[in-house]
């Protein structure tokens, strides 16, 4: 067995369906798998690993607990998580669910145009936790598409095999995209609450001189703070204010900049350093496109 702090890289997929003692794959680039089918010896499987393929699996009634990066999720509902090549996933030993897992290795779709779109679907670098919960017509939506590839799979090859497995990952992830921004909605009070709790570090982070020791808040200390992947919270904001985390963040350091350039008697330059920039330039530059003076100019419309 590996040691923890060494994750072992599955490079194929037939590699992964040996280890998990399934059959080989129908394709050796695409695979989709019964879990109930996984039958293997737990002290075999190594305890941190890396995928060099995409994941995406339907989790309907997962007992234990699933390791993502360093912290742990429990599942209580049904629902799709999606993870993208390298990166970090483990299991603990009395991790057991239900449902479906498709593999897709990127060789598969690269010379399509979903091979360069996939990257524009943010929920494949999302957290565990940020799971998309299904509702009873969703998932029979997603599971139909599952059963399509499925019969395709088992189908003799033909020129149009591939083209057509393809299309049906493609509509997954165009109809995750539309069930995360239904989530969005749906769960707006708990985002709003989010949304707070952001308001309130990035006022702390400016007010107690955290940006003069550490620098400009980034989205991933944010996330990190939150307990919230930065794509996710990003895509969150996203949904409620229209701007991402990045512009939520340049938005908070104009308004501190306005306050400080107003109040105090600090130069340009100082102001740049307090708000965690190494360099004037910088402040000047980024203050000038958000409000179309420079920090000088400010000062002395104010004045």
């Amino acid at each position: 067995m590996k040691e923890e702090n060494t994750p072992h890289t599955f490079n194929s997929i037939s590699e992964l369906h040996r280890v998990l003692g399934l059959p080989k794959p129908l394709h050796p680039l695409v695979s989709l798998v019964d879990n109930t089918s996984i039958a293997i010896d737990k002290d075999q499987l190594p305890v941190s690993f890396l995928l060099n393929f995409y994941k995406i699996s339907y989790k309907k009634g997962l007992r234990g607990k699933i390791r993502y990066g360093q912290n742990y999720y429990d599942f209580e509902e049904g629902g799709l998580i999606f993870t993208a090549p390298n990166q970090l996933l483990a299991t603990t030993d009395d991790t057991e669910y239900l449902g479906h897992t498709l593999l897709i290795h990127p060789d598969f779709i690269r010379n399509y145009p979903l091979g360069k779109n996939i990257k524009n679907f943010g929920f494949f670098s999302y957290a565990a936790n940020e799971a998309l919960h299904l509702s009873d017509k969703e998932k029979a939506v997603i599971l139909n598409i599952f059963n399509n590839i499925d019969d395709e799979l088992r189908s003799p090859i033909d020129d149009f095999s591939q083209d057509v497995i393809i299309a049906q990952i493609e509509l997954i992830l165009n109809y995750s995209n539309r069930f995360y921004k239904r989530q969005f909605i749906t769960r707006k009070a708990v985002n709003n609450d989010l949304l707070a709790k952001l308001e309130t570090l990035l006022d702390d982070y400016f007010n107690n001189e955290t940006a003069l020791m550490k620098g400009l808040p980034t989205v991933q200390y944010l996330g990190g703070k939150l307990n919230v992947s930065p794509g996710y919270l990003s895509d969150m904001l996203r949904s409620l204010t229209g701007q991402n985390a990045q512009q939520h963040i340049h938005n908070k350091l104009i308004e501190k900049a306005k306050e400080m350039l107003s109040v105090s008697h600090l130069s340009v330059a100082e102001v740049a350093y307090q708000l965690g920039f190494e360099h004037p330039q910088s402040f000047n530059k980024i203050f000038k496109r958000k409000t179309n003076l420079s920090p000088l100019e400010f000062r002395q419309s104010f004045n």
